[in-house]
Formats: structure tokens, C-alpha cells, sequence
């Protein structure tokens, strides 16, 4: 059944002028309060209704722009499901903002927040909430349409699922096999676990149950290889239960066969061993099977996600968010922000990032239009010619060494004078050592690069690129309510939990604009 609207008072009441006056801090209850009626109007509850299945059966859902309004407080206090309805009874903010000051009864039960939340990311409303955020902001004169002017940047996000090794992965996955049929049965999982021969892999600790000195590779193989037999054994008995039992098995199973398939190679003679080196896509934890290793930098390891927020340099608003597992380069995110600013018809002027983003669409596709601020990636120094010696000529596509040589180059190559030139060359031991010839190779996107280090050598484009500190700014505030760790398991709830962050940081944005306040409080 669809939702009635949500159609709380607009003008305080004395006693929530009371509540108002005693907030001395957490100001954002009180701009939530005073224009939560602009944030969902009748328009966009109608979208938020559109969630709901329309019929006449059953009790009338809880409104949506309340729920979606708790979501957007929740993320702001950082409080779980339960302690969300315990705000609602005992914390008077709260009730200032979804109109129940002094309520004896929840307005809303911790199945309806979970269930509601289930149905914003199915229907992609988180996203719908950041872009209301910016509806608002256009409408008045202290934000408005412009070009967009744009840095983007990214964070490490540490996972809620155990990050573990190989035994223990095995063992974990094994464990959930035991635990999900024991439930299904009814049964003990001790009881579960001795009929599946996995005695071994339920106690509390792997590590003490197997006993090995774990300094020795001897004993770490027997180690593996006892775990390693008791997912065969545990394979073998999987087939014999019922079909429903089994299917409730597999998923946790195959979790476990997935961890030997990537880390355990198995030698002519039947021994297994671990691989060296790490695979490719290679998982981390069973809870959370989307977690993985990666790296902001050389020396800076991230484990599990990276989130990345496009910010509006002229507004200080978030205009999109995305995330990433952590071994994801970071301009594989930049598809995903254009579908988001492509809902937003917005014109991408200029674009401020890091060169881990050089490589995306946004920059290898980008219109003449579109100006791009990045430091450039260094050249090599060198005791002979530099790469910025050769002149580069664009429209002959034609490239000149210092001695004038010239030779076709194509861009993403490596081009090579004739070896005979060069060695009649007066400038060769200036230049090259090599009895082929002299090389140099021309990135895929060369004349930009040239662009980016011109602009390094002058101080106007110097000013120019210190303007992408905002957004580290940003995420640094986004990180304030979100943490370092991940509130959930999985992409797409972690990535939902980002833009309400992201919401939040709009709705600062939007309550420290002192025009924006009395452009609103005039209307009204």
C-alpha cells in the first residue's frame, strides 16, 4: 500500500522553540527542523512513495520523507538501527526534527528503518537524495546554475568483514557450512560437525586447534593440508543432504573453494602448497566477500574500499560519490560519477585531480571544453636529453630532436631515429648510448601532459592546482561522520552509507550560507 505524505508543521511550536534555544551544538537538528519541509516537498515525496507497491490491503506504511529523514539523522549521529528508535523516545533533537517531541510510543519500528532503507538503495534513492540537496541549493542566489568547476579525489574505507589468511578463510567458510545447516536442522553444531568429519574447524580458534609452530613451512603444509581434507570431506558430505539443505550450504562452500582456487597449488606428487604472490582479484574475508587489498601509494596499503567524492569548488556541495574495492585504480570510479552528473544536466567546466585519475574516461574522452588541472607525472632525470629537448609538432605529427632530426611519431608509441643519424650525430653522447638509435616514447595523452607541466613552471598554475585541497577537505568532513571503518558489509550498502554522508555534508554546506537562510526565511 502506498504512504500518505508527511506533512509536519512548518512554524515551530513554543515548546520546540524551547528544544530550539537549548541546542547549543549539533546545529544541523535545527536547520532540519526549520526547512525539512523544503527538503521533501510534495514532488519529491511523490518519488519516495513510487518505493511502495500501490494497493489497498494491508496497514498504511510509515512515511517515507520521516524514514528517509531518520536515515539522513542517523548518519549524522553515527548511531546504530536500535539506538535510532531509542533516540526517537528519549532524545528530544530528534523528536524536534521528525515531529514527536514527547512521544510515548516509537513512531517507527527497527523492521520498518531496515526494511525502508533495503528499498532506497533497490530503487537508487540515496542518490536522488544528494541531487534534492543540490535542487535546493540552485534555488538560491547564493549557490545557483554555473559551470561546474570540479575536484575529485579518494580515501581509504577499511571493511567490516576479518581480513584473514589462508587456513583461516578455509576454516571460516567451513564453520558457516556447519553453523547455516545445524540452524536449518535444528541440530547441535558440534553434532553437525562431527557427521561432516569438520570437528577440526569448530572450536574458537583454527590456529589452536591444528597446534603448529607456525615459524616452520614443514608444519604450516601439514596445517594447510589438514584443513585442505577437511573441505574435501566436507564437499563429499554436502552431496548427501537434501536439497534444501544443500543449496543453503553452497554458498558459504563455495566461498571456501573459491580460497583454495586462488591460494593453493597442488604439486606433481599430490602435495599442496600455497601460491606465491597474490591473485589478481584475490578475496580477504568471507563475511564480506567484496573486500580486497589495495594501495593508495607505494607505501600506504588500503584493505577493503576506496570512496571517492566529486566536489563542486564554487559551492563547497558534493555533486557525486562513489566507491571502489580497494584494488580498483581509482579512474575506474569516474564512469559511474558521469551517470551521476549526466542526471544533474550539469556542465563539467573544469576538472581538479590527482594523476591516479588521468587515466579515465573523464579525461581520455573529455570535450575541448573541458579544462583539466593535474600535476603531470615527472620525467626521468637524466644526464642527457630530456624528453622536453624534442619538440613535438601536433598537426604534422612530427617530432625534432636537438640536432634537428625529425622523424613521425604516433601518439601511445615509442618512436625511434635511424640508428645511422644518430651516430653521425655531433650530439649523441649528449644524447644517447644506445647503437640503436635514440628512442622516446609518447604517451596516449602527450599533449595534455605538456600542457599540465607548462602550467607547474608558472605561479598563477601553481595557484590553480592548490584549489583541489577543497575536496580533501571534504573527505576528511565525509570520514568525520562516516569512520575510517565501514558501517556495513558489501558495495552497494557502504556505498549507499556515502551519500547520505554526503547529504549531511550538503545540508552543512547549506546551513552555514547565511543567504541562503534569509533567502528562504524572506520566502517564507
Amino acid at each position: 500500500m502506498r504512504p500518505p505524505p508527511w506533512h509536519p508543521p512548518i512554524i515551530p511550536t513554543p515548546l520546540e522553540q524551547t528544544i530550539i534555544t537549548c541546542i547549543k551544538r549539533a546545529k544541523l537538528f535545527v536547520f532540519l527542523r526549520h526547512y525539512r519541509h523544503e527538503l521533501f516537498s510534495d514532488a519529491f515525496q511523490e518519488e519516495l512513495a513510487t518505493l511502495y507497491a500501490p494497493g489497498f490491503r494491508g496497514q498504511p506504511p510509515i512515511a517515507p520523507a520521516q524514514l528517509a529523514l531518520a536515515t539522513i539523522v542517523q548518519a549524522y549521529t553515527g548511531v546504530s538501527d536500535d539506538e535510532v528508535v531509542e533516540a526517537t523516545l528519549m532524545d528530544r533533537r530528534w523528536q524536534l526534527v521528525l515531529d514527536c517531541v514527547d512521544t510515548e510510543e516509537a513512531p517507527f519500528s527497527k523492521g520498518t528503518l531496515v526494511a525502508f532503507r533495503k528499498r532506497l538503495i533497490e530503487g537508487q534513492m540515496d542518490r536522488r537524495l544528494i541531487e534534492r540537496t543540490i535542487e535546493i541549493a540552485n534555488q538560491s542566489q547564493a549557490f545557483g546554475s554555473r559551470p561546474l568547476r570540479a575536484a575529485l579525489d579518494s580515501s581509504p574505507l577499511w571493511g567490516a568483514g576479518r581480513v584473514e589468511e589462508t587456513c583461516n578463510l578455509v576454516g571460516h567458510a567451513l564453520k558457516k557450512v556447519m553453523r547455516v545447516v545445524a540452524e536449518q536442522q535444528k541440530r547441535d553444531l558440534v553434532e553437525v560437525a562431527k557427521e561432516a568429519g569438520a570437528e577440526l574447524i569448530c572450536g574458537s580458534s583454527l590456529k589452536a586447534a591444528l597446534d603448529r609452530d607456525w615459524d616452520q613451512q614443514i608444519q604450516k603444509d601439514e596445517a594447510l593440508a589438514l584443513v585442505l581434507n577437511v573441505l574435501q570431506a566436507v564437499e563429499t558430505w554436502v552431496q548427501t543432504l537434501q536439497q534444501g539443505d544443500a543449496q543453503l550450504a553452497q554458498l558459504s562452500l563455495a566461498a571456501a573453494q573459491h580460497v583454495k582456487a586462488q591460494d593453493v597449488e597442488v604439486d606433481e606428487n599430490g602435495k599442496a602448497s600455497l601460491i606465491k604472490g597474490v591473485a589478481k582479484d584475490w578475496r580477504i574475508s568471507i563475511e564480506d566477500g567484496q573486500m580486497r587489498h589495495g594501495r593508495k601509494s607505494r607505501s600506504v596499503r588500503v584493505d577493503d574500499y576506496k570512496h571517492h567524492v566529486l566536489h563542486d569548488l564554487d559551492t563547497g556541495l558534493i555533486r557525486a560519490a562513489g566507491l571502489t574495492p580497494a584494488n580498483m585504480p581509482e579512474a575506474s570510479v569516474t564512469e559511474a560519477i558521469s551517470v551521476d552528473l549526466d542526471r544533474q544536466e550539469v556542465f563539467l567546466k573544469e576538472l581538479h585531480i590527482d594523476r591516479a585519475y588521468l587515466s579515465s574516461h573523464l579525461v581520455r574522452e573529455r570535450s575541448d571544453d573541458l579544462e583539466v588541472y593535474c600535476k603531470a607525472w615527472p620525467v626521468r632525470e637524466t644526464k642527457r636529453f630530456p624528453k622536453q629537448a624534442f619538440t613535438l609538432d601536433w598537426e604534422q605529427q612530427i617530432i625534432r630532436c636537438p640536432a634537428e632530426q625529425e622523424t613521425p611519431f604516433v601518439p601511445g608509441g615509442v618512436i625511434h631515429f635511424p640508428k645511422e643519424i644518430c651516430a653521425q650525430c655531433p650530439l649523441q653522447t649528449q644524447c644517447t648510448t644506445s647503437s640503436k638509435g635514440r628512442s622516446v616514447s609518447i604517451h596516449p595523452d602527450e599533449a595534455l601532459l605538456l600542457e599540465l607541466r607548462q602550467r607547474q613552471q608558472t605561479s598563477q598554475g601553481r595557484g590553480k592546482l592548490r584549489e583541489r585541497v577543497a575536496v580533501e577537505h571534504t573527505l576528511a568532513h565525509v570520514g568525520r561522520w562516516q569512520g575510517r571503518r565501514a558501517r556495513y558489509r558489501g558495495l552497494r550498502k557502504n556505498l549507499f552509507d556515502l551519500r547520505r554522508c554526503a547529504v549531511v555534508h550538503n545540508l552543512h554546506v547549506l546551513a552555514r550560507s547565511q543567504q541562503f537562510s534569509a533567502e528562504f526565511q524572506d520566502a517564507a
